[in-house]
């Protein structure tokens, strides 16, 4: 499935995977700062959003998630593509002394971090990285996208340097309204035990299996209410049982539904 919409707002500047993927998906493309302030612009009813939730080497992507434990927003469509990051610079590799990098991009190609063995400063974007590289120039380096790299005129001194050759990335669209279209097949919610028991976790899970929903992700986040209190982000297959398991949760915890939403393809990604 695929489709294409008026506009998204998607974490800039030009450049980033974000940007990339978004161009894709709508006609046009608003680049703001943050993937904060991604959520703010949608919540405020500007306009629907892109952004990362998670990557197959780094786990959860936590401004994403802590936005969505503070926003209210329904996701209405995920994309998984492949990324591949690339050290960017204006010298060769063996003359790199600094590295500029996103947390995330950090993580996941840190096995060429490690060899280099220089001083990685974090950037708030892949594309971020390589402005930053190319304004202190000498031997700084970035670790970035090939359109980012391309945009500030540094030059790909190491290709693919991802840890894994399938680092994928899951993003979701976001939206003020949930989706409504009859194409879901993944729902998404939060679950908050306000209360600490022993057993609750297994008690909230049993409720998914006795249903025979597959979960396709469970992770925990601070709760911001103290050393050990969680939240928990939930990801399960939708199915006619998924209705019924929300309501009996509701009667366990508090319930923050994101909404069911379809997988949506995007063609010659690369």
């Amino acid at each position: 499935m695929s489709c294409n919409t008026v506009s998204l707002a998607a974490l800039g500047p030009a450049g980033t995977f974000s940007h990339a993927l978004a161009a894709r998906l709508a006609d046009e493309v608003h680049l703001l700062p943050t993937i904060r302030a991604v959520f703010d612009h949608v919540a405020a009813g500007k306009g629907d959003g892109l952004v990362p939730l998670e990557n197959s080497e780094a786990g959860g992507v936590g401004p994403s998630l802590d936005a969505l434990l503070t926003h209210q927003v329904f996701i209405t469509a995920e994309i998984c593509v492949q990324v591949r990051f690339h050290l960017a610079a204006t010298v060769g590799m063996d003359a790199v002394t600094l590295v500029y990098a996103h947390p995330q991009a950090h993580e996941q190609s840190s096995a060429l971090v490690e060899r280099l063995g220089v001083p990685v400063v974090h950037t708030s974007s892949n594309a971020a990285s390589a402005e930053e590289a190319a304004r202190a120039g000498g031997g700084a380096a970035a670790l970035t996208t090939a359109l980012a790299a391309e945009r500030c005129g540094l030059s790909l001194v190491a290709r693919d340097v991802q840890d894994a050759p399938d680092n994928t990335t899951r993003f979701v669209q976001i939206s003020k309204t949930p989706y409504t279209g009859d194409k879901a097949t993944k729902c998404s919610l939060l679950l908050d035990p306000r209360t600490d028991r022993a057993g609750l976790l297994a008690d909230l899970l049993a409720v998914f299996a006795r249903r025979e929903i597959n979960l396709t992700r469970i992770e925990s986040r601070p709760a911001r209410r103290g050393l050990g209190r969680y939240v928990f982000f939930i990801d399960g297959e939708k199915g006619p049982e998924w209705a019924g398991a929300v309501a009996e949760l509701q009667a366990l915890v508090e319930v923050k539904e994101f909404g069911c939403y379809p997988h949506l393809e995007v063609s010659g990604w690369r």
